[in-house]
């Protein structure tokens, strides 16, 4: 036993970090594929190994799309999974391991920092034991004022399960991941401002990625004198992406004509937002739009968020 996982330690040593965050994002796959097989997980009809091989994948990958309902075949455990999954996606391979390292007081390896400089793409003036902290810590705080606000607004919308949709949405959110407890997404809280302009918060810190939001925070602090060019761009970029996306989207979309002059232009915003942080929630019918509106958040999508944020662009 002993000389099989020396062999397996010195096979993983000889591999590049992107083969190791290959192998790292498929482990996580792959159990969270047999945690979402196993009978606990399921309720219902429940969904086939394909399906839950499919939604683990999306999952990981933060994408969004299930070909099954996850309130409808899935257990409360097999919930939970589902946002692991996503926690786990969203916040890069081996970030919460080396988190535990480091908590430990313990130093990185080589190998292991060269792979979170390969998932961060790290500037040389970014230090990789110190950013992980603040990756975490960021995390942790954004997550948990989300979930609060979410609460608060689930809570007197008269949701049941207010405090599982508040912490499911709220991680599904900042890790711009799409899924939702809910069959039609956000559909039933389109009039909503406080939903929208709190999911919308929550999916532009996703968005715009951790190394943004590190140095917006360390000017905030006066520890740096100006953020870097990368984020200005990234920020500057998010806005007027933001900003053009939702004007074409309130003047040229059909289906939304009708609508009050204020809840068009949420609906308007909030789709735009959708598309271009990837988070991929929608307060209107997706199936209902029109072609040249399906087209502006296909473009939009492919703009993406930051490469450095959640959403992946």
């Amino acid at each position: 036993m002993r000389k099989t996982i020396n062999g397996l330690v010195n096979f993983l040593t000889t591999l590049h970090p992107l083969q190791l965050v290959f192998l790292g994002y498929s482990l996580y796959i792959i159990l969270g594929w047999l945690m979402l097989c196993m009978p606990f997980s399921q309720r219902g009809e429940g969904a086939s190994a394909l399906d839950s091989l499919f939604i683990s994948t999306s999952a990981v990958s933060t994408t969004g799309l299930a070909t099954k309902s996850i309130s409808d075949n899935y257990s409360l455990f097999g919930q939970v999974v589902v946002l692991v999954l996503i926690q786990l996606g969203g916040l890069g391979y081996m970030t919460f391991s080396s988190f535990v390292i480091l908590s430990r007081k313990r130093n990185l390896s080589d190998s292991r920092a060269e792979v979170a400089n390969v998932i961060f793409s790290l500037p040389q003036s970014f230090r990789v034991d110190k950013f992980i902290h603040s990756v975490i810590m960021f995390t942790l705080i954004i997550e948990i004022l989300g979930a609060s606000a979410l609460y608060a607004i689930f809570s007197g919308a008269g949701e049941r399960q207010a405090l599982w949709m508040a912490v499911f949405h709220s991680i599904s959110s900042f890790c711009t991941a799409g899924f939702s407890p809910y069959n039609n997404s956000l559909e039933s809280y389109a009039g909503n401002f406080w939903l929208n302009i709190t999911i919308a918060l929550l999916s532009y810190a996703g968005a715009v990625g951790f190394i943004v939001c590190v140095d917006v925070w360390r000017r905030i602090r006066n520890k740096i004198r100006c953020i870097t060019l990368t984020s200005k761009i990234i920020l500057h970029c998010t806005f007027w992406v933001s900003l053009v996306g939702t004007a074409i989207f309130f003047v040229s979309e059909p289906s939304i004509r009708s609508m009050p002059v204020e809840k068009r232009l949420m609906a308007s915003f909030f789709q735009a937002m959708a598309a271009m942080t990837t988070v991929g929630f929608n307060t209107v019918s997706i199936p209902a739009i029109s072609r040249a509106s399906l087209l502006l958040l296909t473009a939009l999508m492919i703009i993406g968020a930051s490469p450095s944020g959640t959403g992946g662009g």
